[in-house]
């Protein structure tokens, strides 16, 4: 950073050059990003949890490629970019993050400063990624997450991020890998100042450096409740009461806990924290992360009764609902590629499974089969002119099917690939 660049808000600025790399060289090139933990972590926050619309993430990581970023300036709770687009003119882009108030920062300040490795580490300059640990205790998010990134540009495109936006979004990257405290900054807490506060509190005698962490509440031993609740009453048996059972009568029934329920949402794993697999190993930390993070969601489906978390699934019928959620993103395809079938055929099965889940895509996979005659009068009145064959009934571009669960499917066809459309129905002209 410049002399003249320096500011007295210590910010985190690039202008000219350095703003961007130069743009990929030769075909295929790819200009990488996230060469240090802290600029990872943010790439996994924007790309998994930032619900950013992927198609437009995935424009702006080629314009960011390219170097159309010319300036990029870091301030408390903001980034103001200049990007060059194809007018003239460059676009101006700001890129805001929610900052901590400051009562949420005296509590992040308070779990960090309890930590003596901490506070070392943060005053010796370093930032260690457990800070995002500290955080959370302190019950934030160092890192966005949904709805935490908000994005303006000056370009006309309305899209929320626009390719400009997301290739600021994308070389903030660059702004941690060469200082993780920008971090913080974003934020709304200065590095000096962070510092500042710290040293305050390990100087102070109201602040102890070592916090001990508060008691569990109260309660009482399960099968002691669970004894309790049994003596309570009246005598079970003839045989004398001893005093504890007449002062356990006497204090009442307990009735036994009842276990809490789950979170109202599944929560997401501590992706930026999966450190990087040997690249001989052939797996990816995004493979991982990617893993870990539907493990939570079919935990949760289980501890929340909401399903079986997809435990009796088949291959294909567990690919599919994972093909599912990554309809419309780049995914999709890498996941056809790892299953070794085509994008095509996982995509039809991605639709049967979210529009009917598993009797959908039995129904796509199954083979023409012979069904009672009768059970198809119904769908020959709803399509009289209808070809029959076992099963299927077809009309032009639309087609019927029967699965075994005696459910009624409508196929649409469009370029020589019938399509579930809609979930099923009993009568057959519902589905018309």
């Amino acid at each position: 950073m410049a002399d003249e660049d320096r500011v007295p808000w210590q910010g985190w600025r690039r202008k000219g050059e350095d703003a961007g790399l130069p743009a990929a060289k030769g075909p295929g090139s790819r200009r990488p990003f996230g060469a240090t933990w802290w600029g990872r972590a943010w790439l996994e926050a924007l790309e998994q949890r930032a619900r950013l619309d992927p198609g437009r993430l995935s424009r702006g990581r080629s314009y960011a490629r390219r170097g159309s970023v010319v300036e990029l300036t870091v301030s408390p709770g903001e980034v103001e970019a200049v990007v060059q687009g194809s007018r003239v003119t460059p676009y101006q882009v700001t890129v805001r993050i929610r900052a901590f108030s400051s009562a949420e920062w005296d509590s992040v300040l308070e779990v960090v400063s309890a930590q003596i490795g901490r506070v070392a580490a943060l005053l010796d300059g370093e930032l260690p990624p457990e800070v995002i640990d500290d955080v959370r205790d302190a019950g934030l998010e160092l890192l966005p997450g949904a709805g935490e990134v908000l994005t303006h540009c000056t370009c006309p495109d309305f899209a929320v991020p626009c390719k400009h936006s997301a290739a600021v979004c994308y070389l903030i990257t660059d702004a941690l890998d060469d200082d993780p405290f920008a971090l913080l900054l974003l934020r709304g807490r200065r590095k000096d100042e962070l510092l500042a506060a710290l040293r305050t509190r390990r100087g102070s005698t109201a602040a102890p450096v070592v916090a001990p962490r508060t008691p569990p509440p109260a309660g009482i031993p399960a099968i002691a409740a669970f004894a309790r609740h049994l003596t309570a009453g009246p005598a079970l048996s003839s045989t004398p009461a001893s005093s504890e059972q007449d002062a356990r009568r006497a204090a009442g029934p307990v009735p036994v806990p009842t276990p809490p329920r789950p979170l109202g949402a599944p929560g997401v794993p501590a992706a930026v924290r999966v450190l990087d697999p040997p690249r001989s190993s052939g797996v990816d930390v995004r493979d991982l992360v990617a893993l870990a993070t539907d493990a939570a969601q079919r935990a949760w489906e289980l501890a929340s009764g909401d399903g079986d978390g997809g435990l009796n699934l088949t291959f294909e019928q567990d690919l599919a609902r994972r093909a599912a959620k990554a309809l419309g993103t780049p995914d999709l395809a890498d996941l056809a590629h790892r299953a070794r079938i085509s994008s095509r055929q996982l995509t039809t099965w991605a639709v049967a499974w979210r529009e009917a889940g598993p009797g959908g895509l039995a129904v796509t996979l199954d083979e023409p089969h012979d069904v009672d005659p009768e059970a198809l009068t119904e769908a020959l009145e709803a399509l009289p002119n209808a070809t029959i064959e076992s099963n299927r009934l077809t009309s032009g571009k639309l087609q019927l099917r029967l699965g075994h669960d005696n459910l009624w499917y409508r196929f649409d066809q469009a370029f020589n690939d019938w399509t579930l459309t809609r979930p099923p129905a009993a009568d057959p002209r519902d589905l018309l």
